[in-house]
């Protein structure tokens, strides 16, 4: 044979070998056929939107829990626009997929907001002790992720630590220059009041610690919020019983609203959250605690999977000195109302014009 004699220049073998190709891509059940990624790429074009849809349909029916959901959920609408059927047949699907996920039965509450109810919170800044057991208590309850890396830890609560203090004779040479004090006196160098630039990651041997006080922050709740105005796809509102809620599966991540909101009270997850199967809660809530995912904003929703079936939230029921309470601001006899009525109350931040449902009071 010449080098110039080339078998497969022979258009009769080219048809061939064409046909032979074509009757074995017919027959799924054949040995492997060798296939160009031209040829690929053009069988790949060939699908149409219809198909698609088939492929959808088929998924929906499958015996994969994250296949039979995901597919659904890319086509969800937003929450809050869904028809109650809606509402439970995506609540069922998350139910079927988290439950698979975790090995334990999850429910996926869809309770609404309930007439004549508005949630209200106050908190005694006079009795808080700085434990931070109501922290551990909302990580717990809401299935917030727990890792070690960066960006695998987010708590909802933060407690502000911060220093008291006060002016005193004997300081008031140890300044500068060093003991005469003229520019800047001895006092100026220590804590006068309280200081309200806190430490929030702070690990006492015993608390409360002496010369401190203690200021729980989370989302307050506003009956103005700002991250409901600056949010591009309406993902996040107010209930119509107080609490500002997102709709995770709507969530772009965005984080406008993190800027927006004047109390640092949303968290977003930068990484896929780090959630244990034995720790996770099987009680959850559409709008509240279900396991969200990498990219979406998060916050503080009073436990809507507690309190919409007449519960205390979690940081409420586990504080160990009755600081925190909560209740019914349009129930005149409840313990929120009655502290308003009573103590001396004030909001964060009043100034904004938020109008927070967070209330702080003292004796």
């Amino acid at each position: 044979m010449t080098p110039n004699d080339n078998p497969a220049a022979d258009p009769d073998l080219e048809r061939q070998s064409e046909c032979q190709t074509q009757a074995a891509s017919a027959d799924p059940s054949a040995g492997s056929m060798k296939t160009s990624r031209r040829d690929f790429l053009k069988a790949g074009g060939m699908l149409s939107v219809s198909s698609l849809l088939g492929a959808g349909a088929l998924m929906t029916q499958s015996d994969n829990a994250q296949a039979a959901t995901e597919w659904a959920e890319h086509f969800q609408g937003n929450y809050r626009l869904m028809t109650p059927q809606e509402k439970a047949e995506a609540a069922a699907r998350l139910a079927r997929r988290y439950s698979s996920e975790y090995g334990k039965k999850v429910t996926v509450d869809t309770t609404e907001a309930q007439p004549g109810v508005l949630m209200g919170y106050a908190l005694n800044v006079r009795k808080c002790i700085g434990c931070r057991r109501c922290v551990k208590a909302c990580v717990a309850e809401n299935n917030q992720t727990r890792g070690e890396n960066p960006g695998e830890r987010i708590e909802w609560i933060q407690v502000l630590r911060m220093e008291r203090g006060g002016f005193s004779k004997e300081k008031m040479n140890q300044g500068y220059p060093e003991g005469l004090g003229i520019q800047v006196g001895g006092n100026a160098y220590t804590p006068a009041g309280q200081v309200l630039e806190g430490q929030y990651h702070y690990e006492p041997k015993a608390v409360p610690e002496k010369d401190a006080t203690y200021m729980p922050i989370a989302c307050m709740q506003c009956e103005k919020p700002p991250c409901v105005k600056v949010c591009p796809v309406r993902t996040t509102y107010r209930e119509g019983d107080g609490p500002v809620v997102i709709d995770y599966n709507w969530c772009i991540g965005c984080r406008m609203c993190m800027s927006a909101c004047p109390y640092w009270a949303r968290r977003i997850n930068l990484t896929s959250p780090v959630l244990p199967k034995e720790e996770m809660n099987p009680v959850t809530h559409y709008l509240g605690n279900r396991p969200r995912m990498r990219g979406v904003v998060e916050k503080c929703h009073w436990c809507l999977q507690r309190t919409r079936q007449g519960r205390y939230p979690a940081c409420v029921e586990v504080c160990p000195v009755g600081a925190r309470k909560f209740g019914n601001l349009l129930d005149p006899e409840s313990e929120v109302s009655l502290i308003l009525a009573r103590k001396n109350v004030f909001r964060l931040k009043a100034e904004l014009n938020t109008f927070p449902k967070f209330f702080y009071f003292y004796d």
